[in-house]
């Protein structure tokens, strides 16, 4: 079976506005059995967005519109392709009680989702990881380099993994190498595989899967898949289901990076 399991839409605030439509009739064209829309849900109750543009996701009063939207296109093409209703559900450390009380609120619309890290937290501030090269250069002038930006990355995301998030809690951990987003500018020396050993052993243990997600392979300053190739086959290696996502934001990118899930 054809899977797409992450993919955005005009809800999305630094997204385009391709209709949820255009985004199911594209995937029918293209052969996938099955999609889900995984917008990213509003932000914990008493965090602030710290883009420049305070534009990472939607906002919490766009919520029931969009499960009423999703459902709508669900029942108008099931006979053709399976549309799931989902959410990108950011952990942000610290907001656990907060993400938790919403996942109770909302999760039981859910028919699949994401937990992604985008934040990380030091010094009791927090910062976007994935928003700009420029704001991530000066991430490396906080931190002291760009292995601290790393270690606090792949800190969290196991955080994230480890946290009691509830009974909704996402079983698919989204693109775990987003931190490498600009590595072609900003190089590490280190490849992180005791780290990146112990976040795919836990994943195992907790029964989760990982996104292979595509949008990588389309940025300038990565041209890989998140996880690129050698992490994904040691998933592979360990069982873990591994879900292809195109991050699409726009209707043209629903393919992107899928060559790369072929090679493997």
């Amino acid at each position: 079976m054809l899977i797409n399991g992450h993919i955005h839409t005009p809800f999305c605030p630094h997204g385009t506005k391709d209709e949820l439509h255009q985004y199911v009739e594209k995937a029918i064209t293209l052969g996938f059995d099955q999609i889900t829309f995984t917008e990213h849900a509003p932000l914990p109750k008493g965090f602030i967005d710290t883009t420049p543009t305070r534009d990472s996701s939607m906002s919490l009063n766009e919520l029931g519109l969009y499960f009423e939207e999703v459902n709508r296109v669900k029942k108008i093409y099931q006979k053709h392709i399976s549309v799931l209703v989902g959410l990108e559900v950011d952990y942000i450390e610290g907001f656990e009680k907060e993400i938790t009380s919403f996942l109770n609120q909302f999760g039981n619309k859910l028919d699949d989702s994401i937990l992604s890290v985008h934040f990380l937290k030091r010094n009791g501030q927090y910062e976007c990881l994935d928003y700009s090269p420029q704001l991530f250069e000066e991430m490396i002038h906080k931190y002291g380099s760009v292995e601290a930006i790393y270690g606090n990355y792949y800190r969290t995301l196991l955080m994230s993994i480890r946290s009691d998030l509830g009974v909704y809690k996402p079983k698919r951990i989204g693109h775990m190498t987003l931190i490498r987003k600009f590595h072609k500018k900003f190089p590490t020396i280190h490849k992180y595989e005791a780290e990146i050993l112990e976040i795919l052993t836990t994943i195992k243990n907790k029964g989760y899967e990982l996104d292979y997600n595509g949008a990588g392979t389309a940025k300038p300053l990565c041209k890989e898949p998140y996880p690129p190739e050698w992490i994904a086959l040691k998933a592979i290696e360990l069982g873990i289901p591994l879900i292809y996502g195109s991050d699409a934001h726009q209707v043209k990118e629903l393919m992107q990076g899928f060559d790369e899930l072929i090679k493997i």
